[in-house]
């Protein structure tokens, strides 16, 4: 029996946020239309409802995960963790052949045992669906509820994830590289530059495409949800209704006329026919120029463009001698183009002292687990006039 949905219903949102993208998303959920944003460390808080949930799924471009807050409570003992998590209404979330495994982290708590935690949690939900369904087994082969106890403080939040994969799986990138930049984390670079479309765009390492592609997306307003699955869109309180509806109003916002300059280079061929095809797969071929050529021999005019680049670091080639010389002659060139714009993502410590300049801003980031220095050269500002 299909339960009734309750658009009205409003829920506690979480849209969680890699380490120094906070304000970003922030300026991305502000932009969607929300307000009274609760922002802390890798997080951001707010209430919205089921569309608000398909919203933030299919328009977020730099967080990482959206999460409804369940419940929230004190658990001292594995025996309070049982009976708090078990008096949630389980049944009015979970259909009887729902799949819901259970996370679980914790911090300076008593119940410091995570496998422990998700255990009991587990039970606890699985009395609750009994008491419901008459039954002692679940099949748990429907849809999935992905679930996260985490413990902070001996304060115990239960979560549900709506997303299912991380919201940097836009379903465009078939071929990756063997490092590859998370779309997350390059959305975010590009956001942090400011870089508008009437700009010339370049990456001179552009590997499978993603800065190229994201720009692109972001310039022509191409929502990255827009050509993927999400598990809340086979739950009944969000479901593919809702989820048709906001993908329906994000196709009509997209601005198919908008001419781009937007260049991608790499010295790997492959690399160079992994971009073509991402860019390909997400209909940009005629928006991004990917090209096989060393940075040091592409010709670029001085004309107020902006370079964001996410070069080797040094993890992935073997001789840094060559990483050193790569970063030297890449200040070099764009010494000479000083009304450039440069944005720089490496852990590669001696950054500035070999491209020969400080960087007007530094900002420290995760690109995955690895700590990264993301560094910013502001050029002069373009007369549009």
């Amino acid at each position: 029996m299909t339960k009734k949905i309750n658009d009205d219903k409003i829920y506690d949102i979480i849209a969680t946020v890699n380490f120094g993208l906070e304000a970003v998303v922030k300026r991305e959920l502000l932009a969607l239309g929300f307000d009274n944003l609760r922002v802390s460390d890798r997080k951001i808080e707010f209430k919205g409802n089921a569309e608000d949930i398909a919203r933030c799924n299919i328009w977020l471009r730099s967080a990482e995960r959206v999460y409804i807050k369940l419940t929230e409570f004190e658990a001292l003992s594995f025996e309070e963790l049982f009976e708090k998590t078990k008096a949630f209404n389980w049944p009015d979330l979970l259909p009887k052949d729902a799949e819901f495994p259970v996370q679980g982290r914790s911090y300076n708590s008593k119940l410091f045992s995570i496998s422990d935690s998700q255990s009991i949690v587990k039970k606890a939900i699985v009395e609750s669906l009994k008491e419901k369904y008459d039954t002692d087994w679940f099949s748990e082969d429907g849809p999935r509820y992905k679930l996260e106890i985490q413990i902070l403080n001996d304060m115990a939040s239960i979560t549900l994830d709506t997303s299912g994969a991380g919201l940097h799986k836009r379903g465009y990138r078939d071929r990756a590289g063997d490092a590859p930049l998370k779309e997350t984390l390059a959305a975010a670079m590009i956001s942090l530059s400011f870089w508008r479309p009437e700009r010339v765009l370049y990456d001179p390492f552009c590997g499978s495409g993603t800065i190229a592609i994201e720009a692109a997306m972001m310039a022509k307003n191409i929502a990255p949800g827009l050509d993927r699955d999400f598990d809340s869109m086979h739950w009944d309180i969000v479901g593919k209704d809702i989820y048709k509806s906001v993908k329906s109003e994000a196709m009509k916002m997209i601005d198919h006329d908008l001419k781009l300059q937007i260049l991608g280079s790499d010295i790997d061929k492959r690399s160079i026919l992994r971009a073509r095809d991402n860019a390909a797969n997400i209909g940009l071929s005629d928006d991004i120029q990917f090209f096989m050529k060393d940075m040091r021999d592409v010709d670029l005019l001085n004309n107020y463009g902006v370079v964001i680049a996410n070069p080797p670091y040094g993890d992935r080639m073997g001789d840094i001698d060559s990483i050193k010389r790569l970063y030297r002659d890449f200040g070099k060139k764009f010494k000479e183009l000083d009304t450039w714009s440069i944005y720089v993502l490496t852990s590669f410590e001696d950054f500035e002292k070999l491209y020969g300049r400080v960087a007007d801003r530094k900002r420290k980031l995760y690109n995955a687990k690895l700590k990264v220095d993301y560094y910013q050269f502001y050029g002069p500002r373009p007369d549009y006039r």
